[in-house]
């Protein structure tokens, strides 16, 4: 009887075992798919993280911010003529002003390509334009950015991705633009009349221009040849002498203005004819990527 006892309590203990055990090992796996999933995360010391640096922590930052600017953003269709629309609040205010002090050590005086080289030349100097305006001359300061130069320019990349719907190896790098007061680009086209600048990439089919700061007053962007009445606009009353001479988008700071320098059945639109008004008051900052119909190598 003693042994029958024995060996029933043994049996217990060793029932008991295996489901402590497997209890045990169903947490870890749980534990295993949270961190899989992210949903749960291990804390880290950073002083055993050399990598960690004040980049990673914007990143992160930055992702936080633009999923909650994301529930903020909205479309505005302005004209079908040129197709031009405005993405508001595009990037988050960090994004802007990282661009911006990323820029600043690298600003030199603006240049315009010419159309016989394919070489950058002084903006200052005019260049002769095929077209309707003869005139392109430029007065800002301005740099260019590596495309995919680094985590935070990749994302905004990849965001002018998936909402214009041209893959990111369709674009140049971010060019930033700085306008002083009395600044401006007279008016002109982003498409290319002639073939050299076209061997890369092909033709550009549209341009993204994100404004990284507000103007006090003026710094419009204007489209001289836009078809129709834009007088009725709300905001007409608050635009500078220039910027009633067409359809014009006022600076806001994050927002991102798209217009397309080729119509649906892949002719050039010469509606797209557009400038940056002098700036009267304040300084204008803006970043401009240029889309092509191909890849475009970099």
């Amino acid at each position: 009887m003693a042994k029958g006892a024995r060996h029933s309590r043994a049996s217990r203990k060793s029932s008991t075992f295996v489901l402590v055990l497997a209890m045990l090992l169903m947490l870890s796996f749980v534990l295993l798919m949270l961190l899989a999933l992210g949903i749960l995360s291990l804390p880290i010391n950073t002083k055993d993280a050399p990598e960690a640096n004040d980049l990673s922590s914007f990143v992160a930052r930055a992702a936080e911010r633009e999923e909650k600017a994301g529930e903020r953003r909205w479309t505005e269709i302005l004209s079908w003529e040129p197709r031009a629309f405005v993405y508001h609040n595009f990037l988050t205010k960090e994004e802007c002003e990282y661009l911006i002090d990323l820029a600043k050590p690298h600003m030199e005086k603006s240049t315009v390509v010419d159309s016989e080289t394919g070489r950058s030349k002084d903006s200052r100097y005019v260049e002769i334009h095929e077209m309707h305006f003869p005139y392109r001359v430029r007065t800002s300061s301005g740099t260019f950015l590596n495309r995919g130069q680094d985590k935070i320019i990749q994302g905004i990349e990849k965001r002018i991705a998936d909402f214009t719907f041209i893959p990111v190896e369709h674009g140049e790098g971010l060019q930033i633009l700085h306008y002083e007061v009395g600044q401006k680009y007279e008016p002109h086209y982003d498409y290319f009349l002639d073939k050299f600048n076209t061997k890369n990439g092909g033709q550009r089919i549209a341009t993204i221009l994100m404004y990284l700061s507000d103007v006090e007053e003026g710094g419009e962007t204007v489209f001289p040849a836009a078809v129709g009445n834009f007088s009725h606009l709300p905001w007409w009353n608050d635009l500078s002498e220039c910027g009633k001479k067409g359809l014009s988008v006022k600076p806001k700071m994050g927002d991102a203005l798209l217009f397309w320098s080729m119509r649906p059945d892949a002719t050039l639109d010469p509606s797209s004819l557009h400038g940056g008004c002098s700036v009267i008051k304040g300084n204008k900052w803006s970043s401009t990527k240029w889309l092509h119909v191909n890849e475009y190598k970099v």
